[in-house]
């Protein structure tokens, strides 16, 4: 029996790219972008869009506006129950058209959605695409979706001028490092644990070598998440990062205390990339 042959590298076309133009301004104002993580419905459609205008307006360069899905494999408890809460009071896919299109129309942050695909699949590709593209949308980040089975999706993405992030994680080999680079626009997604999302007390040591390989692979920018909970993580991952990634405190802070928490949160988590204080208490 033969060998199979190595994936062929996937090329990406130059367009532009809302994510990079975020994580750049970020850059230019001497700090790494934030990226905000946010279920889309939770606790209900309105919040989730006045919950995603909040962050932008305190900090955050990029929201990531999550679909909620019945079988979300990579979610940890908090964002699981927040999304079945959002299913349960009557959220649809298409409701997340709105929610891009009333953020984008109040901010000047990126957002993109992140989902599982089969939501994607269903609708059809290029429907999917074309909504998200007439949205405002920056584009999809697709955690269950690797570049050698996206063929779809890297059409329809180069077709509506839409990012598409794929992730990298520490069991990585350096081929896929190298195939996953070649493939996304915006930036790689580099998951700095094994494991599903939640926050934790301190950042996973694989975080910094998964930048690393992303980095020597050819990837201008590489953003870290799971398991960021405070502002300490953020000046951690900072130091070597072209962004970090908040999804559960975010997700918990909008739970227990509203809009008016989530936002005081992210401005909070903003605040790690400024020199350290004498107090950072844990989210």
């Amino acid at each position: 029996m033969s060998e199979s042959a190595a994936p062929e590298l996937i090329e990406v076309p130059q367009l532009e790219s809302k994510s990079t133009a975020a994580i750049d301004r970020a850059k230019a104002a001497g700090r790494k972008a934030l990226i905000a993580y946010l279920p889309a419905g939770f606790p209900n459609k309105q919040a989730s869009i006045d919950a995603a205008i909040a962050v932008a307006r305190n900090g955050a360069d990029i929201i990531e506006i999550g679909i909620p899905y019945s079988d979300p494999v990579m979610d940890g408890a908090v964002i699981q129950a927040a999304t079945t809460e959002a299913l349960n009071n009557g959220f649809r896919v298409a409701d997340v058209f709105d929610i891009v299109a009333a953020v984008t129309a109040e901010t000047d942050a990126a957002v993109l959605v992140m989902t599982y695909w089969n939501p994607v699949d269903r609708m059809g590709v290029d429907e999917f695409a074309r909504r998200l593209s007439d949205a405002g949308g920056a584009g999809l980040i697709t955690p269950d979706l690797v570049p050698d089975e996206a063929a779809q999706w890297i059409a329809a993405s180069d077709k509506y001028g839409l990012d598409r992030v794929f992730l990298v994680a520490p069991s990585s080999t350096p081929e896929r490092v190298a195939m996953t680079v070649a493939a996304s626009r915006g930036f790689v997604y580099a998951v700095s644990i094994m494991g599903v999302t939640g926050a934790r007390t301190s950042v996973s040591s694989a975080a910094e070598a998964v930048v690393a390989a992303v980095h020597a692979a050819g990837a201008e920018r590489a953003c870290v998440g799971l398991g960021v909970s405070k502002a300490e993580h953020v000046r951690e991952i900072a130091a070597y990062a072209d962004g970090v990634i908040v999804g559960t405190a975010l997700v918990a802070a909008l739970r227990d205390g509203g809009v008016d928490a989530v936002g005081a949160l992210a401005k909070e988590l903003s605040s790690g990339f400024n020199a350290p204080t004498s107090s950072n208490p844990e989210v």
